[in-house]
């Protein structure tokens, strides 16, 4: 299912939660901002809605009946390359890993603010909008950096002769880091560049999608092609001239 021109009707956005009350919440916050909020409870129904009609972006909920979100999610990436965000009550690394790696563009602890998941709704929905800004008109077509090359109008990364299966926000870290190889990019820096929200210093995904990008690109922590890790201060993609110098 194509997604609908984000700049010419209201964002679309279905949330697949069986916390009902929560659902109403969301859509009495959302609807007055200008969104059209859909809802589903199960996870068969959820999988069904979305696949059937064009949404902007879906929050899904990890744990509900029928189906669990991370199985949805699964099932979605078959068929559709709509922006997930997805809800968790549980916080541990290992189910935030699991839905990165399954194609999940964000995640947020059932615990957020209104103000968060508003701002968390429209970066994943800025990051897939088809709508191209001026400056990125102007940005080259294709960033090569060794063997891997980076085409920010496509919005595609090939690595040898192999195309990457990248979230949207896992191209926009590479994406940033590539047009900063040779520079050291701290967390935040990356969380205010390609995400576009204010995070709690002590929030930790943008190395969560470090990881998961370094699996996709092959690269290893220890003996880093790619991408170097600096302790305590953020990452740097690797420019192999300067290491060969």
């Amino acid at each position: 299912m194509s997604l609908p021109e984000s700049h010419s009707v209201s964002p679309r956005i279905l949330l697949i939660d069986d916390d009902k009350e929560l659902c109403r919440l969301v859509r009495d916050y959302l609807e007055p901002l200008g969104y059209e909020v859909c809802m589903e409870h199960t996870g068969p129904d959820g999988l069904d809605r979305v696949l059937a009609e064009s949404f902007h972006a879906v929050i899904l909920d990890v744990m509900l009946p029928g189906m669990n979100g991370l199985e949805v999610l699964q099932r979605l990436r078959q068929h559709s390359d709509v922006p997930v965000l997805m809800l968790t009550a549980r916080g541990e690394e290992p189910d935030r890993i699991a839905g990165l790696e399954m194609g999940a563009d964000d995640y947020l602890p059932k615990t957020f603010s209104t103000r968060e998941l508003l701002a968390r709704l429209r970066a994943v929905i800025r990051r897939t909008s088809r709508v191209q800004t001026a400056d990125e008109a102007e940005l080259p077509r294709e960033l090569t950096v060794g063997e891997l090359r980076v085409q920010p109008e496509a919005r595609i990364a090939i690595l040898g002769d192999r195309k990457l299966d990248l979230s949207a926000l896992e191209f926009d870290l590479l994406l940033c880091l590539a047009r900063a190889r040779g520079r050291v990019k701290s967390r935040e820096q990356l969380l205010e560049e390609v995400a576009e929200r204010n995070y709690d210093v002590f929030d930790r995904s943008v190395d969560v999608h470090i990881w998961s990008l370094r699996k996709k690109l092959g690269d290893d922590a220890r003996n880093p092609k790619y991408i170097r890790t600096f302790r305590s201060v953020g990452y740097m993609f690797i420019n192999p001239e300067h290491e060969a110098s």
